[in-house]
């Protein structure tokens, strides 16, 4: 009774019983008919590298702390332990680029992240302890909020951590409780492509064709093919017996066979599974090297995708839990988290500036939209618009300060 009151005021114990929860939330990571992460890694290349460069070129990029400013502006933050975690150090073991990297690959992975957050005497994070997903076992209380259980093998029991205790990534999700792994999504997709790369590796361990056929004069039963075909794999079968003559008889002949995979559309069907699987992960063909032939604007229009269509999406989603679990309500007002994906667009920034030098031109964009853009400290008197020459010739600049 005393639990019930406990939680119906929003407040749970590190011992409370969900049995008695209206909807059975309690829920785990459960095996599921896929293929699973270790399958595809190990046989489908195309799906292993989509994973190491999502989460490879995310990492890369610096994860920031700013502060916000009255005026709609922000500032770096570059001192405080927080700041130290997203940019330095996850954790006296861990690299930033270590732990941002373990958080993308379980995401791709799993569809989950975690990392036990540690807090100093201040409440101030100050260290992220990344948990492999298989060990945690997530649980929502009659109060609505959420209770992770985390079952490590050097463990002597589960530890049982609450919701502001822990970094809860997660990738699409049915019910907002767990999320689901691009792998699970497209699981016939990728049991495909798990099936062919298997069929390939026995047809290249047979060098992609059967050795030949014996062609026999008369008509053989079942029981003279079977001997037959062991007396052949007696004299030919072991490493010691390779290129030895074979003796036929009967008037038997032996005709070499060519089997070729493009001849059977099997090389086509592997290309077309690789293409999927880079689809998947929102990953541009030309990144993990399917296409055929690559140009110049073909690989920067693959590069411009890349950003867009995967590594900002992504960005966005583990900025957004990061300043979910992080932070309190008061620390989102005040401060934000974000990547800066600059690095990314460096082959475009030439592109970028032009595009920057016309919207200045024609009165849209002001030095400090322009700046504001680019990540940069805002200068005085940097709002002011220049008013576009018109056909009387006249051109003056307009003060203002809107965002466009």
């Amino acid at each position: 009774m005393f639990t019930r009151l406990l939680n119906a005021f929003g407040f749970e114990g590190r011992d409370y019983n969900t049995a008695f929860a209206p909807d059975a939330w309690g829920r785990a990571l459960r095996p599921a008919s896929y293929a699973s992460p270790s399958a595809v890694l190990s046989n489908v290349a195309v799906a292993t590298r989509c994973v190491a460069i999502r989460s490879e070129m995310l990492a890369a990029m610096p994860l920031k702390l700013y502060r916000r400013k009255p005026n709609g502006d922000k500032e770096r933050v570059t001192d405080g332990p927080f700041a130290l975690v997203l940019g330095d150090l996850f954790n006296p073991l861990m690299t930033a680029f270590e732990g941002k990297e373990f958080l993308v690959r379980q995401l791709d992975l799993t569809g989950n992240a975690y990392a036990r957050i540690e807090r100093n005497g201040n409440g101030q994070v100050s260290a992220l302890w990344p948990i492999p997903s298989s060990a945690v076992t997530v649980e929502r209380l009659e109060s609505g909020r959420l209770r992770y259980r985390v079952t490590q093998s050097n463990a002597r029991g589960p530890a049982i951590l609450l919701q502001e205790e822990m970094l809860h990534v997660r990738a699409s999700s049915d019910d907002g409780l767990l999320g689901n792994s691009p792998i699970a999504i497209a699981r016939g997709v990728l049991s495909r492509a798990i099936s062919e790369s298997e069929t390939a590796q026995n047809l290249a361990s047979n060098g992609l064709r059967p050795a030949g056929v014996l062609e026999h004069p008369g008509k053989l039963g079942a029981e003279a093919v079977r001997n037959i075909g062991d007396s052949l794999m007696e004299q030919g079968a072991g490493p010691f017996k390779t290129g030895r003559p074979m003796v036929l008889e009967e008037g038997m002949s032996w005709k070499g066979v060519s089997f070729s995979a493009v001849d059977a559309e099997f090389l086509e069907s592997r290309k077309l599974s690789n293409e999927d699987t880079a689809r998947i992960f929102g990953v541009p063909g030309g990144a993990v090297g399917i296409r055929d032939s690559v140009s110049y604007g073909s690989a920067a229009a693959d590069s411009q995708a890349l950003v867009t269509n995967c590594l900002q999406p992504l960005a966005e989603r583990l900025e957004q839990a990061i300043m979910r679990c992080l932070l309190t309500p008061e620390g989102r007002r005040n401060y934000i988290v974000e990547f800066d994906l600059r690095g990314l667009l460096r082959g475009n920034m030439q592109d970028r500036f032009a595009a920057y030098r016309i919207g200045r031109e024609i009165g849209i964009y002001s030095a400090n939209d322009i700046l504001r853009a680019e990540n940069e400290q805002m200068i005085e008197d940097g709002d002011e618009y220049l008013k576009p020459v018109t056909l009387a010739g006249s051109s003056a600049p307009r003060s203002g300060g809107e965002d466009v």
